[in-house]
Parts: C-alpha cells; structure tokens; sequence
C-alpha cells in the first residue's frame, strides 16, 4: 500500500506542472567561491606518524610521591610498576612540544550538557565537553593525526596494540595489550571487547550512544575471540583498513564487562531500560581505562574526576600518565564555556560558536589575558539534511509521507538550495572573513576536498520559484505558502517540520534564518528544538522531515565514519535508513554514493580515494545531497599555564580537541600551578562508593 501511495503522490505532483514553470530560468550551477583569508589562523606542524608513541617496557616506572607515600607503602595499591601492563604505552618526547612534564594540577573545563549515567555502550551521555574522552579508550585511535600527512594515515595502536592481515585481506587478528587494568584493578582482556561487540553493537535492543552498528564496521563483519589478548575480524571485503577508524573513539570504546555484563537482561532478569540506566551519575568510580575516573557528581554543579591509578600509558622516562591529577566540569552552558575560559575561570573550551569570536579574540589580544586563542582550518559546518526514506522508517503520517516524496524530488531540492542566501546566514553569526559560502557535501578544510568538484546553486530566489513550481507546487489558496496537489495530503499547504539541536544558539539562529528564507519561497518551516539526546533519539527514530545537522567526521576527516557518507547499509547514513524490512530505497544517483564509499573504504591507494572523494563530492552537490548552510574555523582557548599542546590543534578533525591535544600528557610547570584541585591526594575509591578512597 505505501509504494502504491508513493506512486500516486508522484503522480499528482508531476501532473500539476505547468507549461510555463518547466521553462523557467534559473542561475547556472557554478563553483563555490574562494573564502576570505583570515589572519588568526593556526598552521599545522606535521609528524611522521611513528613518531608519537610506541609499546615497551621501560627499566623503572615512576608516579607522583603522594601516591606512593598515602597508597602503595599503605598496602593500600600494589607498587606502580605491578600496576602496569607487560608493555605500556609510551608516549614520544620527540612528539611532545614542551617535553617530560610534572605531576600536579587541573583543568577546568565548562559544559552544556548534564550526564544521563555511565552506561556509554547502552546510549548515555556523560554530557559530552571531554568527559567521555577522559574515561573511555577505544581499540585505535584517530585524534592526534591531524599532525600527521594524509599520505602517512592510518590509526594508531591503542588498546589494540598491533594488528596482523590475513594473506587473503579478509581477516584482521588484534593483539590487544597485555596486563592492563580496569581503575579498580581487574584485568582488561578480551571477554570486555566481545561483551561490547555481542552484547551492545549486535543487540538490537541496544544503542550505544555513538551509533555503532555492525554496518559501521562493514556489511556482514564478525567478531570471535581467539584467547584472552586477540581477536579476530572477518571482513566480506579484502584488506578494509578503513574500518580501523571506526574502531576508534567512539564507535569502539569497550565498557567494563565485570560491571556491566551482571545487569544486562542477557544474564539477569532486568529490562533494556534497567540496564541503560543502572549507572546513574550518581553511581560514583565507575570503572575506566581512560586516564580520569569520576568521583564527584553534583546535580547542576560539577562533575569531578581524579587520576586513575591503574592508567596504562607513560612517557619515557617510565613517569606513570597523566600528568594532571584532576579534571573538574563545571555544569552551566555551552556558551558560558567560552566565556570561562576567556576570562580564565575556566581552562578549556572549543570556540566553535562564533557569535562569540569577535569578543574571544578581543579579550586574547590584551597583554594581561589568561588563555590563548588559535584558529583552525574551517571544519565547522552546518547542513540541512532530508529524510529520503520513502518505505516507512519512522513511520510517517500522509503529510510525513509526502514530504519525503517532496525531498526525493531533485527540482525540489534545487529550490530549496537555490532559495539560501547563504551569506547572509554566515553575517547573522558572524561578520568578517569567518563564514564561508558552503553548498554541501566534504568540508572544505579536509585534504579530500576540491573546489572544482563542487557544484554550487547559487542564491537566485525567482529561480528557485521556479524550480519549485517544476516539482508541481504551488500556492492554490493565494495565502503566500505552496500547497500539496489535490489529493496529496489533503491539498494542504506543505508544512514541514525541521528537527534542531536547541543546546546551541548557533543551531538556532541557523534554523531562524532557514525558517525566514524558506518563507519567501513559499514553503512553512515548524521548528522542533529538541535539547542534544532528545534530538538523536527523535532523528535515529527517523520522526523528522528535515533537521539541521553540524558536521560530522565523515565529512571533514572523511577517512573516519566514512560509511556515513551514504547508506550503503540498512543504518549507517544519518537521514536514510531502512524500516524495519531492511531495505533502503535508494535513489538512483544514490546506488552510485555507495558504490564510492563502498571502493573508497576497500581502496589502500591513495590516489584512488582522493579520485573517488572527487566522484563522490560532484555527485553529492550536484544532485543537492546535503544542503550546506554555512562553514567557518574553529578556535581552541586554552589557558597559558598548560604546556604540552601541539600547534594548530583544530578543535574538531578526527575527535575533538580534547582528544587531540592527548590531555593525558598535558602538563603545568611547577612555578605555574594553581590550588584548584578539590581532592588532593585521594585517588578513587570502588565502583559505586561515594567520593574517592
């Protein structure tokens, strides 16, 4: 009954074109412009990737006198040298920019969102600001290689130490690290990377809050254990390096299975929800392998977090990581951030608003301000993104359904895209060189992109009528809104509701203006703001028509997430996925995104994945696959005292600053550090106590 109902809206709206309408002029579709040069810009000093860290044992580990002092000779932890795997991971010097650091110290950090619980692998949130990043460590990591050459990529060893490829490329055994331990001292080994994988990625019952699915490590994959330090992948594809992305944060962060396993309904008696939510932010010292453990949750205050005693990684000279004891996450807003940490009440923040920039960089140019400022290439952008599924996910309604037709329609997207005054949109923001014209598709600060594989619809909104009138709409009742045909939707007027995140006041003025300028096209945008995890569950829930949607890896590293970029699986793609028969109903220019993403992932030549990214960006703007709204840079504030932060960090590439700066290595001089730490000198306790020790 649907595709039959599909046919008969395609019909009505091919039959309400008229004559004239199908003539209409309208602007050529041209190259994007060349963005303003900005002069705060930070440039990038490249590494070889080999040159950042290495597995090895180490004559003498070394961790700051207090623990050693109030712990250890207390018989309350065994000696750090115990502590530690067979082969830590040890950071370079040579990678570090201010080398061997101190121990001592915290960072401050600001957030806008509030913790759900800990249960990451089931769907919470932490409240994102680097949380997360603190407690979790994935299979490989990705975020420090915005240092490294696109010729020199690929992930880096993490829990994962090293990897072997079968001869025939379709099987990849990992050797995780040996003698690692979870923060209260039980053994990481492999029966926690196959309760992530069998028990949260492959149940459906479960949605681990990044979005991981099988399809994210490739159509068909599989996982088996082979001892307690290795597994094995079987890939359907030869020699799919591209997945090892996917194995980093946070699409492969294993949980504690020891704390987690007893709760799933697998092996208890509990619901899904009873799982998902039992660890709540009040569940104190959940067990971690990140370098930072909470101890201290107050609601709408702060979240604390101390130095995990059992951290596997060190730097040369054997000092046991990280080098801060403490990290504290003041509970307020997203735009407060940047305003802390200007004004150096707070220490950290990504400067990815940019309502904010003008006053930022006024306030870092006085000779008396606490932190720096650096921007970085323009990887923040905004899209508008369609739901294309026209088979039922989500369930629409008959105004729903017909939409989705709508957004199908190739004339109709041209309308919409064509309609953006796109400039416009970017001074409402922002006004100088920040924001940049942005049709769509790959960010035009990754090193896949191309301007002249960039199709752009310039703004020309008579054009726009009339691209609207070729997809059969026009307005029949005279009050300045298109209607449906007769016998769509009731020959209503189409009114279409537009998913955004109301967390940010950019993501807010954006749909604002997209809200005005589809207005004089002729088409009624109702807003649904949604704070960030109701808006994720309401979009992977397929209930939106539009959204507004910030950029994601795919489409700035694009090496990572790649399988995003289209659905060549039933839910890898963000605004296209399949209902529950599994089948996604591709649209034609569609099959040939897949087959793209689908080589570019098996492909190890370099050449030929920049030639296929070019392929997949033409197509993409061509057929008005994602509608860009706006890009600018991003600026990293960091208070002056820390040391150990590489230059020309972005905020956001391959993971977010956070990340990419390797906090566990961040250091304060000795003559530099501040009393601001809550918990001196206590570690934390066990799972579920109140506090630290």
């Amino acid at each position: 009954m649907r595709n039959l109902r599909s046919i008969g809206i395609a019909a009505g709206l091919a039959l309400s074109v008229s004559v004239p309408a199908l003539n209409a002029f309208a602007s050529e579709p041209t190259v994007p412009p060349v963005p303003a040069t900005f002069p705060a810009e930070g440039k990038i000093k490249y590494v070889a990737r080999d040159s950042i860290l290495e597995f090895k044992a180490l004559p003498a580990y070394h961790e700051p006198d207090w623990v050693t002092e109030k712990y250890v000779k207390a018989g309350k932890l065994p000696p750090v040298k115990d502590r530690l795997p067979k082969e830590p991971l040890v950071f370079k010097t040579g990678n570090m920019p201010d080398g061997i650091g101190v121990y001592g110290d915290t960072m401050r950090h600001v957030i806008g969102g509030r913790p759900e619980g800990w249960n990451y692998g089931a769907g919470q949130t932490q409240g994102w600001g680097g949380i997360d990043i603190g407690l979790s460590e994935c299979l490989t990591r990705t975020a420090p290689l915005f240092q490294v050459e696109a010729k020199d990529t690929e992930p880096l060893p993490n829990l994962a130490k090293s990897w072997d490829w079968s001869a025939d490329g379709h099987k990849l055994t990992m050797h995780l690290i040996e003698g690692a331990k979870w923060s209260d001292g039980v053994p990481f080994n492999a029966d926690d990377v196959m309760f992530y994988w069998d028990d949260e990625v492959m149940d459906p019952n479960v949605s681990p809050l990044n979005g991981a699915t099988q399809e994210t490590f490739g159509v068909g994959t599989t996982l088996k254990k082979i001892d307690d330090y290795t597994v094995e992948w079987t890939f359907k594809d030869a020699f799919p390096k591209q997945h090892l992305y996917a194995m980093a944060y946070g699409t492969f962060c294993p949980g504690p299975s020891h704390i987690l396993k007893p709760q799933h309904p697998k092996y208890s008696k509990n619901t899904y929800d009873q799982f998902k939510n039992a660890f709540p932010p009040e569940y104190m010292n959940i067990p971690v392998m990140g370098a930072w453990v909470p101890v201290e949750y107050r609601a709408d205050d702060i979240i604390v977090m101390r130095r995990n005693p059992y951290y596997w990684k060190v730097d040369e000279k054997g000092n046991q990581l990280p080098y801060l004891n403490e990290l504290h996450y003041k509970l307020s807003t997203w735009a407060d951030r940047d305003v802390q940490a200007v004004a150096g009440a707070g220490d950290f923040s990504n400067l990815e608003q940019p309502e904010n920039f003008v006053a930022s960089l006024k306030r870092a140019a006085e000779p008396n301000a606490p932190a720096r400022l650096a921007f970085g290439p323009r990887l923040i952008g905004y899209n508008l993104r369609l739901n294309f599924s026209a088979n039922g996910w989500g369930n629409p309604d008959e105004r729903g359904q017909a939409i989705r037709e709508l957004n199908r329609n190739e004339d109709f997207r041209k309308a919409v895209t064509m309609a953006l005054d796109r400039k416009a949109l970017g001074d409402s923001l922002v006004k100088g060189p920040f924001t940049a014209i942005y049709p769509g598709g790959l960010s035009s600060g990754t090193s896949f992109y191309d301007r002249k594989s960039t199709v752009y619809y310039p703004f020309d909104l008579e054009g726009a009528k009339a691209e609207l009138a070729k997809a059969g709409l026009k307005d029949t009742d005279g009050d300045g809104f298109v209607n449906f045909p007769a016998g769509t939707a009731g020959g209503k007027n189409v009114e279409i509701v537009m998913l955004v995140n109301n967390d940010y006041t950019t993501d807010k003025s954006l749909a604002e203006g997209v809200v005005a300028q589809m207005e004089k096209l002729g088409l009624r945008i109702v807003l649904n703001g949604l704070n960030g995890t109701q808006r994720d569950a309401t979009q992977y829930s397929g209930r939106f028509d539009w959204l507004i949607r910030r950029n994601e890896q795919e489409l700035t590293s694009v090496v990572q997430n790649t399988v995003q970029l289209a659905p060549v699986g039933p839910k890898t793609s963000w605004d296209h996925r399949a209902p529950e028969s599994g089948e996604v109903d591709l649209m034609p220019f569609e099959k040939d995104l897949v087959d793209i993403v689908n080589k570019f992932v098996s492909s190890a030549d370099n050449n030929q994945r920049a030639s296929l990214m070019r392929d997949f960006q033409k197509i993409s703007t061509e057929h008005v696959y994602n509608i860009g709204l706006t890009e600018y840079p991003g600026a990293l504030i960091i208070n002056k005292r820390f040391s150990n932060i590489p230059q020309g960090t972005p905020i956001f590439m391959f993971n977010w600053a956070e990340d990419s700066i390797i906090r566990e290595r961040v250091f304060v001089a000795a003559d530099k550090q501040a009393k601001y730490e809550l918990f001196p000198e206590e570690l934390p306790g066990k799972p579920g106590d109140k506090g630290p020790m």
